[in-house]
């Protein structure tokens, strides 16, 4: 596999950007209205709410979005610098086992350093077998048991 550059998504790479979210969507057997995707889109183009980096192969107009990393920086309670949540993680199919999800996150880990932030943290799925033996390899299991509240 060629170099692989990981960057923030530009104002102008929706189309590229799309079908690697659909793409996490679907993994997870989940569909959102198109008014949340414009939304997200949105929130990931201002990047004060949402920040995304794309990982890609190639240069130029032959470059090829082969993975997806959003996260954001929230408050609190335990430290001055906040918390970085990675939200989303998604590899095509065809470019797993390439590393390139392990370089996302650790893009976002200097991106996380770089804010001051405490902790970057992370959720998947029990399912999602392939996915934890990586973040058993790069982070530390949390203890914790979550509850959720559909509102």
């Amino acid at each position: 596999m060629s170099d692989i550059v990981i960057r923030p998504v530009a104002a102008t790479e929706r189309k590229q950007w799309e079908p690697l979210w659909l793409g996490y969507l679907a993994f997870y057997e989940k569909s959102v209205p198109a008014a949340v995707t414009d939304l997200t889109w949105q929130r990931v183009v201002e990047g004060r709410e949402i920040e995304a980096l794309i990982a890609w192969e190639g240069d130029g107009a032959q470059a090829r979005a082969l993975g997806l990393v959003q996260y954001l920086l929230h408050a609190s309670t335990w430290n001055m610098g906040g918390n970085v949540y990675l939200q989303d993680l998604f590899v095509v199919p065809e470019a797993r086992g390439k590393r390139i999800g392990r370089r996302l996150i650790g893009a976002v880990t200097e991106a996380s350093k770089a804010k001051g932030a405490g902790v970057l943290y992370w959720q998947t799925e029990e399912f999602n077998g392939t996915a934890r033996r990586l973040y058993e390899r790069v982070a530390k299991r949390a203890p914790f048991v979550r509850y959720n509240i559909e509102l």
